[in-house]
This record gives structure tokens, C-alpha cells and sequence, in this order.
């Protein structure tokens, strides 16, 4: 079973705070971007690389490779696993991919969205993503930093 140390759901996918403070909080020596735009974009793995913590890895993988891949993964390897959406993280968890627990970051606001939380916004689309996590048993939080207290997305919603 790979050891993923958490899932979190940022429409940035990796920047500083993730790259270093998250990253570092949990012990991670292996950042994991699952993303299919990401995947095929070598500009952007640089960028997202420069802002990781010395010592830890990254990959960038379609959903599919994540799905395809990451019981292959080995024991030493802590993994901090970076999606943009919920509908990422539900084709991940319905692919198998071992989750239990989803970080909500951030989800910016955009038109057809609403804000729930101050960096969360949501549309149709993401709630039933969401309630798709929930009938599979992932609880899901929005918490932004480590040392904030989270709130759980079910309650965010209703």
C-alpha cells in the first residue's frame, strides 16, 4: 500500500506554501502531482520544482499514471499527493488509489461559482465531486495552513 501522507486539492497545485511548509509539516520526501495539463507541461514542473523543499522529490503524472502507478510505490516514500479539483481526487479514489482524507486548499472563485469559504469556491460540479468523496467514505477539510484549524467541507455546503 503506498504511503500517502495526504491528499490536497489547490487549483495551484504547487507552490510555497505546499511545496515547503505543507511539504515540511508532514515529512514528505515525495511531492506528487496528479494532473493530467500539469503531466504534459515541462514549464511548469520547473516552476513548481523551484518552489519545493531541498531534499524532496517531485513527479508529474496524468490521473491515469497515478491510478496505473502508485501501488508500485515504494515504502520509503512519503507522499504528499497534489490534485487541482475534487473531480480529480474522485477518479483517483474510484481508480483505487488509496484515500481517505482530502485537504481543500484552495478552489479560486470564478463565474458560476460560489464562495463557501475564504479561498474555497464551488460550483455543481465540485459539490457532487464532493458528496461522491463522502459516499466513498473520504472526509474531506478546507485548512489552508498546517497550523490553522479545519472545517469539514460537509458542513460548508449544506
Amino acid at each position: 500500500m503506498p504511503n500517502i501522507l495526504m491528499t490536497r486539492i489547490d487549483n495551484r497545485l504547487v507552490h510555497g506554501q505546499v511545496g515547503v511548509t505543507w511539504t515540511n509539516t508532514l515529512g514528505a520526501n515525495l511531492v506528487l502531482v496528479a494532473n493530467d495539463d500539469a503531466a504534459a507541461d515541462p514549464v511548469q514542473q520547473n516552476l513548481m520544482d523551484m518552489v519545493v523543499a531541498e531534499g524532496v522529490q517531485t513527479r508529474y503524472f496524468t490521473l491515469q499514471k497515478t491510478i496505473d502507478v502508485i501501488h508500485k510505490a515504494a515504502d520509503r516514500q512519503k507522499i504528499f499527493l497534489v490534485c487541482k479539483t475534487p473531480q480529480d481526487v474522485l477518479k483517483l479514489v474510484q481508480g483505487g488509489v488509496p484515500i481517505t482524507f482530502v485537504n481543500v486548499g484552495n478552489m479560486h472563485f470564478a463565474a458560476g461559482k460560489r464562495q463557501i469559504h475564504k479561498t474555497v469556491s464551488v460550483d455543481d460540479d465540485d459539490i457532487a465531486a464532493f458528496r461522491g468523496l463522502a459516499a466513498l467514505g473520504v472526509a474531506c477539510e478546507v485548512r489552508r495552513v498546517p497550523d490553522e484549524a479545519g472545517e469539514a467541507i460537509g458542513k460548508l455546503l449544506a
